[in-house]
């Protein structure tokens, strides 16, 4: 019964005051054993389905799925942030509200070519940009120090000049050697345009990645009245049932290959 009403609650945008009357539970049980079930979920799936690539090898795969399906050599990973909507927590001023109007944790997450999350830091302050939680994130310390095991740079295709491989982010972070965005301004030539079309196109799997899971776990375009901590374990629970989905049909990927 635990799991059948946590899943529900994931799964829809009923608010647990009415979610009791379906299973007779009370309120404040729901409250308690949700993050209890969530934990659990967290605790058993994690490890096992959302797996950061630490060998060259497996990035090689990762970029060769990128270049198949979107063609973008040498991208290994898409990188963006989701806000999360909460209530605001008390005795926290401004601290996680947005930009955008609304009070939220922020779930940053690097996403593979075929909507699966490989790396993700949930629980940033909604007050907080997406450059200045990667900026604090262990995945930008891996990055600069070279432990993540990416591949020494290697020739694009038709090409005769060696080229590192990269992850795709928008105009919220830095152009490094190992971080790729479309070119800003207007009076581009067309081979930036085309640049420009690939990269956009290719990044988007973050966006979709975001756009499936929330449509399948409803909780995530609800305002969560939860407390911040608990919305960091619900999140991550809905990114490993998400990945868990994805792993085991395959044959239901909503992806397109593209032109």
């Amino acid at each position: 019964m635990k799991l059948a009403i946590t899943l529900r609650h994931l799964a829809t945008e009923i608010p647990i005051a009415t979610l009791q009357y379906e299973f007779r539970v009370a309120r404040n049980t729901i409250c308690l054993l949700v993050k209890e079930v969530c934990d659990a979920l967290v605790m058993e799936l994690k490890n096992e389905v959302i797996v950061c690539p630490v060998d060259r090898g497996t990035w090689e795969e990762v970029a060769e799925e990128f270049l198949m399906r979107w063609n973008v050599p040498h991208a290994y990973g898409a990188l963006d942030g989701k806000r999360v909507a909460i209530r605001k927590p008390p005795k926290t001023g401004t601290m996680y509200y947005n930009y955008k109007g609304f009070f939220s944790v922020v779930l940053m997450a690097v996403v593979d070519a075929d909507y699966k999350f490989m790396w993700i830091d949930v629980g940033g302050f909604g007050s907080q940009s997406d450059a200045q939680i990667y900026n604090q994130s262990e995945l930008k310390e891996c990055l600069e120090d070279g432990s993540i095991g990416l591949p020494p740079p290697s020739l694009l295709p038709n090409d005769i000049q060696d080229f590192p491989y990269f992850l795709l982010g928008d105009d919220a972070f830095g152009l490094r050697t190992y971080l790729m965005k479309s070119y800003s301004g207007r009076q581009l030539t067309r081979e930036e345009m085309i640049a420009n079309y690939r990269i956009s196109r290719a990044r988007r799997v973050v966006e979709n990645a975001f756009g499936i899971m929330a449509q399948r776990w409803r909780v995530l375009l609800s305002t969560m009245q939860q407390m911040p901590v608990t919305v960091q374990t619900i999140v991550e629970a809905c990114v490993c049932l998400h990945n868990f989905i994805r792993l085991r049909n395959p044959s239901h990927s909503e992806h397109s290959s593209g032109c």
